[in-house]
């Protein structure tokens, strides 16, 4: 996961490096059986005081104007202290983007929110994520739909949202490694794909894995001030549905992205 919106700009979290400050502003301003997992760690935040923190959290997305019940529902059964770096758990449930290595951010919860609740997923669907990061996206993902790949550049990155995805019971995912901007053809066509990273034009290969009525959502623009859009894929190809937020995100690199 690669970007995010302010949304209380003004108000720096704590132990978040200066860099993040300035960056990705706001220009508006399953089957429960996978999850039980979960409930424990709950528990354990409630046990230390967080619960009310992560309920603020989704009270914050509800005021960002989220509504989408069953996302909602995940978003207060998803831990995001569970999918960020161990020396920022403190700040898991501020709606704020977190560092994470390689100059990588995890996405601002509300942003994550937008995006999801935009693509409509069913149960069933397979789905495409571009940018797995610490996996927390992509959890909110799999509790939302049947299945979800994720391609994830960095190798350690990977690693991270795979053993935070396994130590939560979050079995329907795959994350790997590679281009995030070639897709995986292997598994297509997909129901939605969701792309966490800013091109000016979708890449080629991710509109050709696009199920037909399929959702692509993805930031449209050359990386630092982007309008995240909704597509859908008819018989004559990717048709703009609607703009759903403006904000700043790096680029996407790849074959069919910005060069390395």
């Amino acid at each position: 996961m690669y970007a995010y919106l302010w949304a209380t700009a003004g108000q720096p979290a704590p132990h978040v490096p200066a860099v993040l400050h300035g960056v990705g502003i706001d220009r508006r301003r399953r089957p429960s059986g996978l999850y039980v997992a979960w409930s424990s760690l709950v528990l354990q935040i409630g046990h230390n005081g967080l619960v009310r923190d992560q309920e603020a959290l989704v009270q914050t997305i509800i005021g960002e104007g989220v509504r989408d019940p069953r996302l909602l529902q995940a978003l207060r059964r998803v831990p995001r202290a569970g999918f960020v770096p161990p020396d920022l758990v403190e700040a898991a449930y501020l709606d704020r983007p977190l560092p994470i290595p390689h100059r990588q951010v995890t996405t601002q919860p509300s942003l994550t929110a937008k995006m999801i609740e935009a693509l409509e997923l069913e149960v069933s669907e397979r789905v495409l994520e571009v940018g797995a990061g610490y996996g927390f996206q992509t959890a909110l993902l799999a509790h939302l739909s049947g299945f979800v790949w994720s391609v994830e550049r960095w190798p350690d990155v990977a690693e991270t949202a795979r053993e935070n995805l396994t130590r939560y019971g979050v079995a329907n995912v795959e994350v790997v490694v590679g281009d995030g901007t070639e897709g995986i053809v292997e598994h297509a066509p997909y129901g939605a794909i969701l792309v966490s990273a800013a091109f000016p034009s979708v890449p080629p290969p991710l509109a050709e894995q696009l199920a037909l009525g399929g959702r692509l959502v993805q930031p449209i623009g050359s990386g630092g001030e982007e309008i995240v859009v909704l597509f859908e894929k008819g018989p004559q190809g990717l048709t703009h549905r609607r703009n759903i937020t403006g904000a700043h995100f790096v680029r996407l690199y790849g074959r069919h992205g910005f060069p390395e």
